[in-house]
């Protein structure tokens, strides 16, 4: 049986979250395969957009890779959205909402979400506006589920749209201090 390779990574602001394309008008896009020398057969494990950052898994193992996509793992994302966030937007949000998916009405699943102090996140390359145009605040969301610009979607279906947004953990992996574009082995259980 073939020996698997993970990795976890911090995916800067800025790239697409997949190694290549065909597409011949995304030759300006930043991929990840730029970012490390990663081996052949190597794939992201579900995405993030392209203005987001982050904490994404590598993986040469299809299967593992449909079993994080698949199985309820939580994944958290720190926010910096418009305007100061309340325990009523809080409560919204934990108990799941309606928010567009294609052009049809998606419910979210019921989450974890709650306001946070200014994480320690490393400095990004994205312009955000300053306190000169109103206040922001923070708030950590825990999904189970990664349907499109999901956690952007149910903020601004709040009314705080997001200025930042950074994955910081799947499952057990966390970003801790790594910095963008900073990848690590990882030892992945059997499944």
């Amino acid at each position: 049986m073939p020996k698997h390779i993970h990795y976890k990574l911090y995916k800067p602001y800025g790239y697409v979250s997949q190694f290549m394309t065909n597409d011949r008008h995304a030759k300006n896009k930043r991929f990840l395969g730029s970012l490390a020398d990663f081996p052949n057969g190597i794939m992201a494990i579900g995405r993030l957009d392209e203005t987001s950052e982050g904490l994404i898994l590598l993986t040469t193992n299809g299967a593992y890779s449909y079993h994080v996509n698949n199985s309820n793992i939580e994944k958290e994302y720190y926010a910096q959205v418009d305007g100061i966030i309340t325990e009523k937007e809080i409560k919204i949000l934990q108990k799941g909402l309606p928010i567009s998916i294609n052009g049809s009405i998606y419910h979210t699943k019921p989450c974890k979400a709650k306001r946070i102090d200014t994480p320690l996140l490393p400095p990004t390359r994205q312009r955000i506006r300053d306190d000169r145009h109103g206040p922001t605040s923070w708030v950590s969301i825990t999904v189970t589920e990664g349907k499109f610009r999901q956690v952007r979607k149910m903020t601004a279906a709040v009314g705080f749209p997001t200025l930042r947004l950074a994955r910081v953990r799947i499952g057990e992996y966390k970003i801790e201090q790594m910095q963008p574009g900073d990848s690590e082995k990882i030892v992945v259980e059997a499944l």
